[in-house]
């Protein structure tokens, strides 16, 4: 069922799973929420990946001119999609704090308009949305970050079932479980926050791999024995949609990202 989550609602909900589900972490490390943008864009009739490239190393000049140092970006590529995503490609941008993203995209807004028209040229990017990210199960240190596998799931909450005291606890024992299978993946949540309103999730369900044969053992772990635990965990809570799969090649790493 769809349900429209207001803002308020949208941080009690963070509140609550960032401290019921993250996966055991060091004292210093913060369960807070990160901001994630996210753009789809369509190529122009012409243009293609290395137009992208070409544009995203003058974008990387323009951001260390400014000391951008603390934003991460990446653009994904759709791999097991289907035509319901209409684009070419994603770009997904993540900062510590929505202070440091307001202050990067200020900057981008007053003195960006060259290589935003240069962006333009290879070709417009329809939607832009923002997100607020909550870490269910961290990543293993990646031997490749430039190029990873993420995938993608709409998820809505049954009707009675309350996220904070149901589906958190669920999620967090699901990471637990999947890194007692060796499995390599890091798991999100993400809530909608600014640029949809016509959303038909509740959040979505992301996880990330260094390659699509550590998500494919993830996928035998779950044929042979994961399903049972999923289903104990949420049957009746929460049905996701099948996952949207993309190959993501980093353009940008914060200082701070070691994931």
């Amino acid at each position: 069922m769809k349900k429209n989550f207001t803002l308020l609602a949208t941080s009690s909900l963070i509140l609550a799973l960032g401290t019921s589900t993250s996966v055991a972490q060091d004292d210093d490390q913060s369960d807070a929420a990160n901001p994630v943008e996210l753009y789809a864009c369509n190529y122009n009739e012409g243009k293609g990946p290395s137009d992208l490239d070409a544009v995203n190393k003058k974008w990387n000049s323009w951001a260390d001119k400014r000391d951008l140092t603390d934003y991460s970006a990446w653009t994904l590529v759709p791999f097991y999609s289907s035509p319901e995503q209409e684009f070419d490609f994603l770009w997904l941008g993540v900062s510590p704090s929505a202070k440091a993203m307001g202050r990067g995209q200020d900057e981008w807004l007053a003195e960006g308009g060259k290589i935003a028209a240069e962006y333009d040229e290879v070709g417009p990017c329809n939607v832009h949305v923002n997100f607020a990210a909550v870490e269910v199960k961290a990543p293993p240190e990646r031997e490749d970050p430039s190029n990873i596998v993420i995938a993608f799931s709409d998820c809505n909450i049954s009707d009675g079932v309350s996220f904070g005291d149901d589906i958190a606890p669920a999620l967090g024992e699901w990471g637990e479980y999947r890194a007692s299978h060796g499995s390599t993946a890091g798991i999100w949540v993400f809530f909608p926050v600014y640029g949809g309103g016509g959303e038909e999730f509740d959040f979505k369900y992301i996880s990330a791999y260094q390659n699509l044969e550590d998500q494919g053992a993830d996928w035998d772990q779950y044929s042979a024995e994961g399903r049972f635990k999923a289903r104990e965990l949420f049957a009746g809570k929460v049905s996701c949609d099948s996952q949207r799969v993309y190959i993501a090649t980093n353009v940008r790493r914060a200082e701070d990202d070691e994931d």
